[in-house]
């Protein structure tokens, strides 16, 4: 090292970080353990989450055969209804839509026909149909589909099963899966669908219609037997395998491989945790995946699992939930037989290898061909048949849609009804009704107990440093929330700030700081997802069960903000809210539109102009969880909810425009009910 700098190294030694004010120094000293927020969301579902009682017990009111086959349809309407088709996607499920045939491949006794088909009008997934050479009488059919795989249809794995099928002479379909292959787009992306959960309508629509629309247009071959109609898959797969298995009674053999779990399973196993589309909203309030299989009696059925599975659902937990769960459903029709299972010990990973194949091949032999002594399940030997990704590739039109697009398009119109109106005297009454359909749409009844407790993780419970006094709470929340508090006071208080951030309570030093120097007492809270109260183990897919259960995150989040509210203003009167962020800021306006008394004030930094932002910017759940509540949009923008919650103040501290343009039309509405406060003033 040359003498100079080094000498100036000894002389002036490694940068020092200064010490961190005293503020900030309190704001990140913990207050819970590490798993409490994990535990609580775990133990708020657990009891949410519907069981599937033994027939003919005291629970369950089905005794016959001919009762489940009764409550097997009311609940396969149901879930069709009220939660794969629901709001706009209504409409979708019987639109007109068209099938394409593109070139044709020969193979060995078979041939490979590339063809698209449309979900919707222009919204096309492409598929590869394999069709044996010799194409006599009724044949019976199969739904390929396939999980998280970058190489969708192409997946070797995937190609084998499909040519093993073809050979022994039936008819498959190895469709897309959205999100890979060739539908690997940012639009795919399966956080995108709940953009139309924002928006109202089913997100799980487009899911479900690739596979309902694939069974069409097998079904539409004239070779096709209606009474021989099989799907499977791996992985997401097997989710989509046991989801339109059981919600679509075509379907006469089902074979999903490690594609899914009870939800009580899950909330013990995290690693089962779902994605999106695999814990759609509401889903949980009328059934359980146990109910799915259930559904299944008296069809064919064959469940399989892998020993070790290094991906999710190991069969030592996940497989005999289900299986017990089904059976006695099955021994009502005196179909024991018809569910089976399957555990590959070998490689045991997660995988659809040629064990677990061949375990499909004798089921299909045993259902499909029980009159064919020819039939044999050993794997026909066919890797030199398997193509590249690029020579499978079905090509789609210039402009076809996608998730985020169907976003955009039903975005246009909302939300629905929601201007406020320019008579005085219909002011009042216009935002007592938004203020109920706002608590309908967050799913919550405002305000829960709370009980303040000093944290018992940290001695002393206050502290002093430089005449900033702060104290450590717990307020537990109803039965089951805890949100961590620090509140400071400097001299003698003039009045109460609660302040939340999008990054956590750790980074509201200086803003905390600044309003104690104008004489605030100020509360910094982390309600759930945030900071302190962001699970420590996947986080958004906890919100996502949250969800699935009936509840929304950002009912929870809000109805946390306004219960802390509530508690400071019952000593101190109205609070006002500062919310650092986008998300943050619809917590705040949502908390505070919610009831007039407990927030007096609300302070927004960096908001969101629109709710439509996040469809624009193509944001998935995990990035932001409580913007993507169900319903929302529909009914509420951002300035919506600061409709309803002058004419108490709302200050927005934002330079962008389109949060200025979306807010500035809120002076008028002020005006209108007696206050010249302009939020950007």
């Amino acid at each position: 090292m040359p003498r100079l700098p080094l000498l100036a190294f000894l002389l002036t030694g490694p940068a020092v970080a200064a010490d961190p004010t005293p503020v900030a120094d309190f704001l990140k000293r913990p207050l819970f353990p590490a798993d409490e927020v994990t535990l609580e969301v775990r133990d708020h579902v657990r009891p949410k989450i519907p069981r599937l009682h033994p027939p003919g017990s005291d629970q369950c009111p089905v005794k016959t055969a001919a009762d489940w086959e009764k409550e097997s349809e009311r609940l396969r309407q149901e879930v069709l209804t009220k939660i794969v088709f629901r709001g706009e996607a209504a409409r979708w499920r019987d639109a007109k839509t068209r099938v394409e045939w593109l070139d044709t491949i020969p193979m060995d006794g078979y041939r490979i026909k590339k063809v698209r088909y449309e979900i919707l009008p222009d919204f096309w997934i492409p598929a590869l149909l394999y069709e044996p050479d010799k194409l006599e009488g009724k044949l019976p059919v199969s739904l390929a589909v396939n999980g998280h795989d970058g190489n969708g249809k192409a997946a070797d794995y995937k190609q084998i099963r499909c040519i093993n099928m073809a050979k022994r002479g039936m008819i498959v379909l190895n469709v897309e899966w959205l999100g890979m292959g060739q539908l690997r787009g940012a639009g795919y992306r399966h956080g995108v669908m709940n953009q139309l959960d924002l928006c109202g309508s089913g997100g799980l629509a487009p899911f479900f219609l690739s596979m309902s629309r694939g069974l069409d247009l097998l079904l539409a071959h004239p070779n096709a037997d209606p009474k021989r109609v099989a799907v499977s898959g791996l992985s997401g797969g097997g989710w989509q395998t046991i989801t339109i298995t059981s919600l679509d009674p075509r379907v006469t053999l089902s074979n999903p491989v490690a594609g899914y779990s009870s939800f009580l399973t899950r909330i013990d196993h995290f690693k089962d945790l779902g994605d999106s589309e695999q814990t759609p909203t509401d889903l949980a309030t009328i059934v359980d995946y146990t109910h799915l299989t259930a559904m299944r009696a008296p069809r064919a059925t064959l469940l399989t699992y892998n020993a070790k599975d290094n991906c999710c659902f190991e069969s030592g937990y996940a497989l005999e939930p289900l299986r017990a769960g089904a059976e006695p459903y099955f021994k009502l029709f005196g179909r024991e037989k018809a569910l089976r299972t399957h555990i590959n010990e070998s490689p045991g990973d997660h995988n659809f290898g040629k064990d677990n194949r061949q375990a499909l091949y004798r089921m299909i032999g045993d259902f499909f061909y029980p009159q064919d002594s020819k039939y044999n399940a050993d794997e026909i030997p066919c890797d030199k048949e398997v193509k590249s990704k690029e020579a499978l590739d079905a090509a789609l039109p210039t402009g076809t849609l996608d998730m985020n697009a169907l976003a955009k398009e039903l975005s246009k119109s909302l939300p629905r009804d929601a201007d406020w109106p320019m008579d005085a005297k219909l002011a009042g009454p216009w935002q007592a009704a938004k203020r109920q359909a706002l608590a309908d749409v967050l799913r919550i009844k405002p305000g829960l107990a709370v009980d303040a407790r000093f944290s018992p993780r940290l001695e002393p419970k206050h502290d002093e440093k430089d005449g900033v006094k702060a104290t450590f709470w717990q307020l537990k929340l109803g039965e089951r929330w805890t949100v961590p508090v620090v509140a400071f006071t400097k001299g003698d208080p003039k009045g109460t700030t609660l302040v939340i951030s999008d990054k956590g309570r750790a980074t509201a030093a200086a803003e905390a700081e600044r309003l104690l120097a104008t004489g605030q007492r100020v509360l910094v809270a982390d309600p759930f997802y945030f900071g302190e109260g962001h699970p420590k183990s996947h986080g958004y897919l906890w919100c996502l069960m949250l969800a699935t259960v009936g509840d929304r995150a950002l009912g929870l989040q809000a109805n946390e903000v306004l219960s802390v509210a509530r508690w400071a203003a019952a000593k101190e009167g109205p609070v006002a809210v500062v919310a650092d962020g986008p998300r943050s800021s619809v917590i705040a306006l949502s908390a505070a539109a919610l009831e007039e008394k407990a927030i007096g004030r609300v302070d927004l930094i960096a908001p969101l102009g629109s709710l439509k932002e996040v469809i624009e910017q193509n944001r998935v759940f995990d990035q932001s969880p409580e913007l993507f509540c169900f319903g929302l949009l529909e009914r509420f923008d951002v300035k919506h909810l600061a409709a309803l919650v002058a004419p108490r103040p709302v200050v927005v501290r934002s330079p962008r425009d389109r949060v200025r343009s979306e807010f500035g039309a809120l002076a008028g509405w002020y005006q209108l009910l007696g206050s010249t406060h302009d939020p950007l003033k």
